[in-house]
């Protein structure tokens, strides 16, 4: 693959994970309290959509550019742990719940940084 070739997104493993987190994620707010609405709520959803929403912005790059749109979309995830981590101290969210969330964020993780490594050495 060259570094001038695009990739599809929707093609992508990386993407349609983040993509499943992300719709998980919008599936767990419909139980937050509504005072989080403005607050935690609208933090994890910005977050968790962040992650495809970087992927696909970023594959129409060249694969430099688009390992930088990784790179945020990696930052994403780590945000998105982070939160998840006071959902889960503030009682929003069970301990399954949170536990499945991370093994697909660590998941995502893993993929991502190895689809980086493969697009710089092409």
């Amino acid at each position: 693959m060259n570094n001038r070739t695009r990739h599809n997104y929707k093609n992508l493993k990386i993407w349609q994970l983040g993509l499943e987190i992300s719709n998980d994620i919008s599936d767990v707010l419909l139980d937050f309290p509504k005072h989080e609405m403005y607050d935690l709520s609208s933090q994890l959803s910005r977050c968790s959509i962040s992650i495809p929403s970087n992927i696909a912005e970023g594959s129409a790059r060249t694969n430099k550019s688009f390992s930088h749109f990784l790179d945020i979309s990696l930052g994403s995830s780590f945000e998105l742990g982070t939160q998840l981590l006071v959902a889960h101290h503030r009682k929003y969210i069970t301990k399954p719940i949170l536990t499945t969330l991370e093994s697909k964020i660590e998941e995502f993780q893993k993929m991502t940084m190895g689809f980086q490594n493969v697009l710089k050495t092409n």
